[in-house]
């Protein structure tokens, strides 16, 4: 079976936990990057700008400590995205501002052709709404499969602009009604995604795969943190799926990826004392 190669390009942040006085390596690429590497995938490498502080000398450690080479990543002076996060009575995360004026807020990454040189030997290509890279999208889509986290920003304006690109698009629906659900699912069906991936919090996941539907129940688990869980679940569900190409193998993975996600602070790891 040949090697599978993911990479992830965009944001990297830390979460700061308010409650704890720690911060946790992040952002959705970084998470997504970090969780291929752990549910499986071979070779898995992320691109982003990381910042010239203390918290992006801990994300670059951690990258390496998890075997993900960034060496196409910029470096911009600044500081690191630090989302400050609080917790609530059932344990869910709600992020609470951070500082604006961060290497995330003010730059965009804009790929090369010897980026592109390099991401082309890839099998897909993951990014976010995070990530500020809608107008990369069509560049990158020439070279490679991508992926693209919606989280819950999913306006018609945000549709149009990235849906033409990517081919596996993820959502995080945990807010819709039945009806809102469908009217999304309706309103996808005008673009030619070949994975819709929506996932509903504590409800069954419901992903369609070239028009067919799947539902994927959550794996019942003790949940001591909610952070990174549904980044998790991408990360399963592009690494089952890519090795096996089974849909409800790799949907079953996912849930148990996420599962194991909730069962430890951060979105994998990696605390640090907030100063």
């Amino acid at each position: 079976m040949s090697t599978l190669k993911i990479i992830a390009i965009g944001d990297n942040v830390v979460d700061c936990y308010l409650d704890q006085g720690k911060y946790y390596p992040g952002g959705n690429c970084v998470n997504v990057a970090v969780n291929c590497k752990r549910s499986g995938a071979e070779d898995v490498s992320y691109i982003g700008i990381f910042a010239t502080d203390d918290k992006a000398d801990h994300l670059k450690s951690v990258l390496e400590m998890e075997g993900i080479p960034f060496q196409r990543s910029r470096v911009a002076e600044g500081i690191s995205g630090q989302p400050r996060v609080n917790l609530t009575e059932d344990g869910d995360r709600v992020f609470v501002g951070g500082p604006k004026n961060t290497v995330q807020h003010i730059l965009k990454l804009k790929l090369t052709p010897e980026d592109y040189e390099y991401i082309k030997e890839f099998d897909v290509a993951h990014t976010s709404c995070y990530s500020s890279m809608e107008e990369e999208l069509s560049g990158l889509a020439q070279h490679v499969n991508v992926s693209y986290d919606f989280s819950d920003k999913y306006t018609a304006g945000q549709l149009e602009k990235v849906c033409p690109y990517i081919k596996h698009g993820f959502f995080s629906g945990a807010h819709l009604s039945d009806d809102e659900l469908e009217n999304l699912v309706a309103n996808l069906g005008k673009y030619n995604l070949e994975t819709i991936g929506i996932t509903r919090g504590s409800k069954p996941a419901i992903f369609l795969h070239l028009g067919k539907r799947y539902s994927q129940e959550v794996f019942e688990t003790e949940i001591v943190d909610t952070m990174g869980a549904g980044d998790s679940f991408i990360a399963g569900f592009l690494t089952a799926f890519y090795k096996q190409k089974d849909m409800k193998e790799a949907l079953v993975f996912a849930a148990e990826r996420a599962s194991i996600t909730c069962g430890f602070y951060g979105g994998f790891g990696y605390p640090k004392d907030l100063e």
